[in-house]
Parts: structure tokens; sequence; C-alpha cells
């Protein structure tokens, strides 16, 4: 049964009241609903109206974080509706941070390396739950902690759920191996923290291996694998794996803060680690990536991308290994909320304001990135600065704050499918006089087994009588998705909640139909997400 909030939007209500008993058209029949949808038609106006705002915040950040240069954008339904910079992309010679600067993105390349993997899974190369030393030999010697483990997959390593221990510090300083010498810290054996499929810990060695496998699949480098296959089709002129590639004019240089002043670190080249992290890129091209992930929703009809189907590109976005959830008051005693886990090669989690937020963070010495994106909302965010571990995570929220604010954040509605109309029709006409003929015309098989018509008829009728009678469907069913919704029927004294889960038939019909009195301020709508 759906549930309550003071979050509805109101439906234009549908024609379905014309359908008679006896025979229902076969359009309104259909299980097939529209994509969901934005229902607001000056959601972008809005939204841009706040971009003054979380220019000021990003100052703020970078003035307060003392991050030498930073980058910037705001990508709505696919295009980069806001893109910004600001400081020095090169201390010494005070030149400054422009929207083509580039700059390492560190650990948000393992999207990019998971991309990949699934571009070969769907063209038939290998299967995730492949073993990976069916790919990499040199994995076929390892021992692992028990005799009891299951051999290592290719999911396992897309997910973080290997076993390997969490390695950040010792990983940010391999980007420069070899493929040979890759092969030998493999042959050589690695320490396991868990048996591989039982719990969630990050690995750059798992990426760097994933990186392996598109190598030896594909039979070109990762370098070329992702330009051909990835970047170049998707225009990201930008990218690259190698610093060395990026015009002088327009590489960040990337900076850690000792003792009140910016110093400079090295550059660390490409090498066999490089699909863990080693990708530099600009905001421009990065609101490209980022607008590729948000157009996988919703799903739909029509043309697919020119990298990876959506229905791909959605799968990545989706838990594949939870990694816990806490819930804690701040200092104002707000209940907050932060739940989630490893998709493929990005994060997925929910919080108090949106049930599923994707992103992935990247920090290498002189550098720290975040991208982040609403999928049912259209929206994301882009952060680039040249600071060691540039901590993005705050001022992101604090954005994300302002758009919701104002007014122009807003998730797109389910659409309910004809057959759901037809049905909200009918019943209505049984809440305002019980036909047992009718009642069976719409009835799921469990219907009237789960509960007698003569006892939801009387039930009905007592709870109308008690509200005044003379009740009336008014505004638009709230459509929780295609075959489910809720409504209401305003009567003389009060008001009445409608609600119906129709059944996995061709033609659907109604399996669950309940009934309830409404509070005269109550709204139909999802219920928020935390409740105090």
């Amino acid at each position: 049964m759906p549930r309550f909030s003071p979050t509805f939007t109101e439906f234009a209500f549908a024609s379905a009241a014309l359908i008679t008993t006896a025979a229902v058209p076969a359009q309104a029949q259909s299980s097939i609903a529209p994509p969901a949808r934005f229902t607001d038609p000056d959601r972008v106006t809005k939204l841009r109206a706040a971009l003054p705002q979380i220019d000021s915040v990003m100052r703020a950040f970078a003035t307060n974080s003392r991050v030498p240069g930073i980058a910037y954008g705001v990508i709505v339904d696919g295009k980069l509706l806001h893109v910004a910079a600001l400081g020095l992309r090169e201390v010494p010679s005070k030149a400054a941070v422009d929207t083509s600067s580039v700059f390492r993105i560190a650990s948000m390349t393992k999207s990019f390396t998971a991309l990949s993997i699934l571009q070969l899974r769907d063209a038939g190369k290998l299967s995730l739950d492949d073993p990976a030393e069916r790919y990499v030999p040199e994995m076929k010697a390892m021992r692992y902690a028990t005799s009891d483990a299951p051999r290592i997959t290719i999911r396992h390593l897309l997910s973080h759920s290997a076993g390997f221990p969490e390695d950040n510090p010792w990983g940010d300083q391999q980007l420069a191996a070899t493929d040979a010498q890759l092969s030998a810290m493999i042959k050589s054996g690695i320490p396991f923290s868990n048996a591989p499929g039982t719990a969630y810990e990050y690995s750059n060695f798992g990426f760097a291996i994933l990186g392996r496998i598109v190598q030896n699949v594909s039979g070109m480098s990762y370098a070329r694998y992702i330009q051909e296959r990835v970047l170049r089709p998707l225009g990201m002129t930008s990218t690259t794996m190698e610093a060395r590639d990026v015009p002088a004019n327009r590489l960040a240089h990337g900076y850690r803060l000792q003792d009140g002043a910016w110093l400079e670190e090295a550059a660390l080249p490409d090498g066999s680690f490089g699909a863990m992290g080693g990708m530099l890129t600009s905001s421009a091209d990065l609101s490209r990536w980022v607008a590729l992930m948000l157009d996988a929703w919703p799903a739909r009809d029509g043309a697919e991308s020119p990298v990876l189907k959506r229905s791909s590109l959605r799968e990545m976005q989706q838990i594949a290994r939870f990694s816990g959830a806490t819930a804690a008051r701040n200092a104002a005693g707000v209940l907050s909320l932060n739940a989630g886990g490893y998709a493929y090669g990005l994060r997925s989690a929910s919080n108090c304001l949106f049930a599923h937020i994707v992103s992935h963070s990247g920090g290498l010495p002189g550098f720290g990135s975040q991208m982040r994106w609403l999928p049912e909302y259209g929206v994301g965010i882009v952060a680039l600065g040249n600071l060691t571990y540039t901590g993005w995570t705050g001022v992101i929220d604090q954005s994300l704050e302002i758009l919701s604010r104002s007014g122009g954040l807003k998730a797109r509605e389910p659409q309910p499918a004809p057959v759901l109309l037809a049905m909200q029709s009918q019943v209505t006409r049984l809440v305002q006089e019980w036909k047992q003929p009718l009642a069976d015309s719409i009835a799921a098989m469990n219907l009237f087994l789960d509960e007698s018509g003569p006892r939801r008829a009387a039930a009905i009728e007592q709870m109308s009588r008690a509200v005044g009678g003379n009740c009336k469907a008014v505004g638009q069913i709230w459509a929780e998705n295609a075959l489910r919704g809720v409504w209401r029927m305003q009567c003389t004294n009060g008001a009445l909640s409608v609600g119906i889960t129709l059944a996995p038939t061709e033609p659907a019909r109604v399996q669950q139909f309940t009934v309830v009195p409404m509070r005269a301020d109550a709204v139909l709508g999802a219920a928020p997400l935390c409740r105090q």
C-alpha cells in the first residue's frame, strides 16, 4: 500500500471513468507505462537561480581549505548548466585555472574501468561471474586464506569484495608499475583480509587486475582501449591517462600544504595500475561522463549511447556490495542517515534527502576530486582541486541543499499504466456503490479469497457513511509505479484514501484494494526517507 507524506504533487485526472464494466477498451488494458517524468515546467529556471549561491560556497571553500585552484560544474538533464574555475593551476607562475584546465581524478578512473568491463561483457567476451584467473593466469597460483574460499570472480573485483586488504596509501604509489611488475606482484601472492565474496574492502590492487583483464581480453593496452572505445566516442578530447599528453598551458599542477606553504607534488606517470587511478580530465569532459550516467535514467525506449547500453549503465550505478549504514543526529538534533555500498566503479548511497545518490571521489598526492549525481533528479556536480586529497564532500552537500531549497530539485514522477487508470475508474465506482459483478470483473483471483466481497462491501459502506457519503474522486492518482497507485475520494464530511496494486497477469487486475479514512490535511505521496 502506498504511503502518505506531505510531498504530494497532483497529477491530471485521467478519462478512464468513461470505461464501462462490460468491456474495457484494448488500449486501456495496456500495462506499459510512459517513462517517469519531471512535472515542473520551471524546474531548470529554478535550478539556474541557485547557481550564484553555489558559486559563493565554492569560493568560500577554496579560500578556507587553501586549495590553489578549483574547477567545478553543475549538470542538469545531460547538459553542463554551469561551469566555473578559480585560483591557480600553477603556483610559481601564477597561471590561472580555467574551465579547460586538466586535473588528475585518481580513483574516479575506476568507473571508466568498470564500464570497459561491462562493454566486454555485453560483447560476449567475458562474464562477470567468470573466475578472474581465466583472464589473468598469474592468479591461478594464488594461495587463498581458507580451503572453502571461492575463486575470485570479475564481479568480486568490480565491487571491492575480492577479500584483498584496503590499500589506499600503498596504491597511490603503484601507478608507475610496469606490466611485468604487476605480474610479479600477483605471482608473489596477495594476502586476504576477508574471504572473497563476504565483505566490502576497497582495493586498488583489484582494479589494477581489472585493467589487466581489459588488456588481455581486448588485445590492446588499457590506455588505448579507453581512448578508442570510451573517450573518443563520447567526445572526451581533454581526457588522458598520461600527464605528458596534456598541453602545458592546460595542465593543473598538484600541491600539498606543508608548514603554510604549497609544495608541488611530482607528477606520477601512467603504468599498469592506471586502471585504478591514473586518469586526467577537465571539468567539461568529466561533465560529459556524468551526463552519460544520468542519461541512463529513466528506463525507456529509444536509441542507446555510443559506448554502453542504458541497462548496463544503470547496472553500474546500483549497489553490488553493501558497505554499511549509519544514523545519527547532527548538532541541530536533526536525524541523519547514510547507507549504501559499492556498485561497479561507483558508490551508491541513500540519505535523508535522496534515495539514490551515485558518486565517486578521487585523491592522490596533489589532487582531490569528486563527482556526484542524483539519477531520479537528473542533476549532478563535478569538482576538481589541485591540493592533496581536496575534501569536496561537505561543499557538494551544501550545493545540493542549495539546489533543493530552490524548489527545482524534484524527482521524476512515475507514470501510471493505462490499465492502472482503468482499474482506478472501476474501483472508484465500487466505493461509490458496490456491485458484485463489477467487483468480479476487476478482481485478480486472490482478491476475494483474501477477504470476501460482502465483507469488503460492508467495510467500505461503513467508512463511507462515517464521512457523510457522496464520495467522489478528486485530483489524480498518485502512482508509486506503473501498476500501483493511491487516490483521494472527497466525501461530504471527510475523505477516503483508496489504493490498488495490480497482479502480474495480462490483463492486469486488482490483487490488493484498500480503503482507509484520510485526514483533511493529509496528502498523497512517498513518505520522507527519515522520520522523527
